[in-house]
C-alpha cells in the first residue's frame, strides 16, 4: 500500500530555500542529518493533466485566501506575481529564494 509521496524541488541555494520553508511557510519539519530538512506538507491532491512533454511536474501550493496570503508572504519580504483569476482558482507564483518558484492558489473546484 502506497502511504505517501516525496517531493522533491531542485535548488541552486538549497539552504535559503530550506530556510524558507522552515521560517517564512513555517512547514513543520524533521532534520535527516547534516542539516537536511524533511517538511511535512499539508493535505495534498494530485492532477493529471495533457501534454505533449512527459516528465515535466508542477508543485502549486493552495490557499483558502490567495489575496490574505500574498499579503503575509509581502510582509515577510516574499516576491508574489499579481493573482489572475484562471476560473477554476485566483493564481499567483512566489519567489523561492533560491531563484525558483512555487505556484500558489485558491481553488474553486472540489478537493477530495
Amino acid at each position: 500500500m502506497i502511504n505517501g509521496a516525496h517531493i522533491i524541488i531542485y535548488s541552486k541555494d538549497e539552504d535559503a530555500d530550506r530556510a524558507f520553508f522552515r521560517d517564512v511557510l513555517k512547514f513543520p519539519h524533521v532534520d535527516v542529518g547534516g542539516g537536511r530538512l524533511f517538511f511535512r506538507l499539508p493535505p495534498s491532491d494530485l492532477a493529471l493533466h495533457e501534454s505533449g512533454n512527459n516528465d515535466v511536474h508542477q508543485i502549486w501550493l493552495m490557499t483558502d485566501d490567495v489575496e490574505a496570503e500574498v499579503a503575509r508572504l509581502k510582509a515577510a519580504g516574499v516576491t508574489c506575481e499579481a493573482t489572475a483569476d484562471r476560473g477554476w482558482g485566483i493564481v499567483t507564483h512566489i519567489a523561492l529564494p533560491g531563484g525558483g518558484k512555487l505556484g500558489l492558489y485558491q481553488p474553486r473546484h472540489a478537493r477530495p
